[in-house]
């Protein structure tokens, strides 16, 4: 977006991670109420919004296809963050498919750990995506400053992604993709999963498409057999040795030996790592999808309990 569109809006406070004082309770109801609005007209979604309802600030990060914009809606004042995507780059790419899906889907997802979706407008040369502001930024961005992450923030997030992703999969939809880039941060630490652009919504088939990032592929994905919502299970396990060493379990020195790697389970810990956090991640790694741990008893395991209860 042109830095003529945007206007100066005095956001600072936002960017240092402060919550925002426009979202009081009669700011969100005033915002929820236009997005009920479009949600029932559904002939007139997508053209229920424009951009002249919101008042655009600072970038808050870019990617391949656009960028995402801090931005306020102008009669409630509600802050929220603005995806712009340029049609031509989807069109190219061949992925406005993938951008519809995402749009399907997380338009009708409503978790606490779920990015809300709250709506999207278009013209003729961009699609805007109304999204809910995260303050803390992007998770990858915090463990690539701080490194790994302690114990108990680990924990944190590892409770509260099983519970997302529990509720994923409870509305049939599997995510595919689940990695620190694909995270965010809101207020109190909560995590929030926010990119929906490889996930499926799958009740009954096993899917079989190659999707997501190398380094989080569950071993039926990178073999090549067919594969259902037990890769999210196992993307939590390489997520959590990471919040807790630094770097993916199985990294290596090019793709062939990271697939044999993670074909083979070939998993090593520090000696850093504690033996009950080391019996979660085993639980969740394991090459047989069905004899890994449910999400639902994530939270309940003892290395998770311990450090949430301390």
């Amino acid at each position: 977006m042109d830095k003529e569109n945007r206007t100066d809006l005095n956001f600072a406070s936002l960017h240092s991670g402060e919550k925002s004082k426009s979202n009081f309770p009669d700011s969100k109801g005033a915002f929820e109420a236009k997005v009920k609005e479009s949600d029932t007209d559904k002939a007139a979604r997508g053209q229920r919004w424009c951009l002249d309802d919101f008042e655009i600030g600072k970038p808050l990060g870019k990617g391949k296809f656009g960028s995402v914009y801090l931005a306020r809606e102008k009669k409630s004042k509600y802050i929220v963050a603005l995806k712009v995507l340029d049609k031509s780059q989807l069109v190219r790419a061949n992925v406005e498919h993938q951008l519809r899906r995402e749009i399907e889907i997380q338009s009708h997802l409503r978790h606490p750990n779920i990015l809300r979706m709250y709506g999207y407008f278009y013209d003729s040369k961009r699609i805007y995506l109304i999204l809910e502001f995260s303050p803390g930024g992007e998770l990858y961005k915090q463990l690539t400053k701080k490194g790994k992450f302690s114990e108990r923030l680990s924990a944190k997030f590892i409770s509260d992604l099983a519970f997302a992703l529990d509720y994923c999969h409870s509305k049939h939809v599997i995510h595919r993709d689940i990695k620190p880039e694909n995270l965010l941060v809101g207020v109190n630490d909560d995590i929030k999963i926010a990119d929906f652009g490889w996930s499926v919504h799958a009740p009954t088939s096993r899917r079989n498409t190659l999707c997501g990032t190398l380094d989080y592929l569950a071993p039926e994905m990178v073999e090549g057999r067919e594969h259902d919502k037990q890769i999210d299970v196992w993307s939590l396990g390489v997520l959590l040795y990471e919040f807790l060493v630094g770097n993916p379990p199985f990294e290596a020195e090019n793709h062939s030996a990271t697939y044999r790697r993670i074909s083979r389970i070939d998993l090593r810990f520090p000696r850093h790592v504690p033996t009950d956090a080391q019996d979660l991640i085993r639980r969740l790694l394991v090459k047989d999808p069905t004899k890994r741990m449910s999400l639902e008893e994530v939270p309940r395991h003892p290395w998770v309990v311990r450090n949430l209860s301390s």
